[in-house]
């Protein structure tokens, strides 16, 4: 494959977002950027919000997955499905009816300073991390594929990809990404398409053919029935359910795209419209990955899970039409997971963190501070960024899915709590509960598959015994982010009992 093509497809590519950026983002002042002025096309925001929700991992790891886990990974987008059912009908409106900016203003709104503080701080946790992890998994292909040959550093690599990023969000936020993202997704259901008809056509099969010999090596099950199994059905389902409610609806990201939209029945059908069309994309991707080990089968391929399909559609057994439609596939599902990420930390930072919509300051001086949190959150993700290749470790997407059960469970906890219950709580004792809550989800995710963090780790933690005693080979899987949700939910609960017994005793002293 011709590296130097490979490349101006790169280069052209992104001046085609500067181009976009440089319209879209006439005339936009703060509000542009944290809210798109609260005018989004909702059409445009749900297409776009597939290429946010799949990212460059999705379009590298589900393939690759295929190998050992077969179609199991569709039961968590079952469960997806019925997440953003709850998202679309209870969280939408409620994000609509109190006017907000950022979601997590509602914790601020139902229980005071802290809880808002604490829901902003585990949302920047867990989209820095998630989104770097991300980030670093597709620099890493390119740098393979492309920047290594013309002998330019990754750090170089990861330097001019961030700036990028920045000329085309800095100035418009929202409002652009609503647009590029749109242009970015269009970008990876091409590539993706034309990559399954192109290596199914290579094999000399149609489709039909394909599904059967997939059928013959176990690759089309989709459901697990093992009650043990990490991956089974139940697990996988109620695990996506909630993945779905806190990654989207209670993610400040992926929420700012939907209350940018005009009113809440767009919003809704953005939601609706966009869960659908998921569901397909997450399929198209499962068969991908069949066909990409039958393939790597017939021609005796053996890479890694994460590096086969870009090792097969940049092979010299195909044209330079499947090469360069991956390229502009995967940088496709890149930017919308960082773009989005950057300007969302953004939003964040300045909205729950600092208050800058409370100050006094001059539109022109708060968008000084609103562009120095912008740049500081870019170095932040170089910073990250060279951690992960430190670490060395492309089998990322089963880490973004636990450090997400992790971070997201207290904000699970905190928004159902608020919804489901009419209680108060003190701000001293819910931070306790939002930092001991994850701690005991860990620990208990821990004893149930201590070879996973083993091998993580590199090192032997010696909890094979105490793990089989307590757990009896049960393993813990997606519903980690459930059970550490549940654990800050009762936390809460039993903070809020105290706060009304104290209250008890003060009238009794009174």
């Amino acid at each position: 494959m011709n590296t130097t093509l490979l490349l101006s497809v790169v280069v052209g590519y992104f001046l085609l977002l500067l181009i976009v950026a440089w319209y879209t983002s006439r005339g936009s002042n703060n509000e542009s950027f944290f809210i798109g002025n609260r005018n989004s096309n909702w059409l445009l925001v749900a297409f776009g919000m597939i290429g946010t929700s799949l990212s460059g991992v999705t379009f590298v790891s589900v393939p690759g997955g295929v190998g050992t886990g077969n179609f199991y990974y569709f039961q968590v987008v079952i469960g997806y499905l019925l997440g953003y059912t709850v998202i679309a009908f209870v969280l939408i409106p409620l994000y609509y009816k109190l006017n907000l900016t950022s979601i997590y203003t509602y914790l601020e709104k139902r229980f005071g300073t802290g809880a808002h503080k604490a829901g902003a701080s585990f949302f920047i946790l867990s989209r820095v991390v998630g989104a770097t992890a991300r980030l670093y998994l597709v620099i890493s292909i390119l740098q393979l594929f492309i920047f290594d040959k013309l002998n330019i550093p990754f750090e170089v690599t990861t330097i001019v990809v961030l700036l990028l990023i920045l000329l085309y969000t800095f100035e418009g936020g929202v409002k652009t990404i609503v647009y590029t993202d749109t242009l970015q997704t269009t970008g990876m259901l091409l590539g993706l398409v034309v990559c399954i008809i192109v290596i199914v056509k290579s094999m000399n099969i149609n489709f039909g053919d394909a599904l059967t010999l997939m059928d013959q090596k176990g690759y089309t099950k989709i459901f697990n029935t093992d009650i043990k199994s990490s991956s089974f059905f139940l697990k996988h389902i109620t695990g996506g359910m909630f993945i779905a409610i806190a990654m989207t609806g209670l993610d400040q990201e992926m929420m700012q795209k939907n209350i940018s939209v005009k009113n809440i029945k767009d919003a809704q059908k953005n939601i609706v419209t966009f869960s659908l069309v998921l569901l397909v994309v997450n399929f198209l991707f499962l068969f991908l990955g069949g066909i990409l080990y039958l393939y790597a089968s017939l021609n005796n391929i053996k890479v890694a899970p994460d590096d086969l399909f870009p090792t097969i559609a940049l092979s010299s057994a195909f044209s330079g039409v499947i090469g360069i439609l991956f390229i502009l596939a995967l940088i496709s599902a890149l930017f919308p997971s960082v773009d989005g990420a950057i300007t969302s930390l953004t939003s964040c930072f300045c909205i729950d963190i600092i208050d800058l919509n409370k100050t006094e300051k001059t539109e022109k001086e708060k968008k000084k501070t609103r562009l120095r949190v912008h740049f500081s959150f870019a170095l932040l993700f170089f910073i990250m960024v060279m951690v992960f290749k430190a670490i060395n470790d492309k089998l990322i997407i089963d880490f973004i899915l636990k450090f997400a059960g992790i971070t997201y469970g207290p904000l699970l906890g905190m928004f159902s709590f608020g919804i489901l219950t009419k209680k108060k709580l003190n701000d001293k004792f819910l931070w306790l509960v939002v930092v001991a809550a994850p701690s005991l989800a860990l620990g208990l995710d821990v004893l149930s598959s201590p070879e996973w963090y083993e091998k993580k780790l590199h090192l032997s933690l010696g909890l094979d015994k105490i793990s089989a005693t307590l757990f009896h080979g049960y393993k813990i899987g997606y519903e980690l982010l459930l059970i550490n949700g549940v654990l800050t939910f009762l936390g809460l609960y039993f903070c809020s009992l105290f706060v009304k017994e104290v209250k008890n005793i003060k009238s009794e002293i009174e």
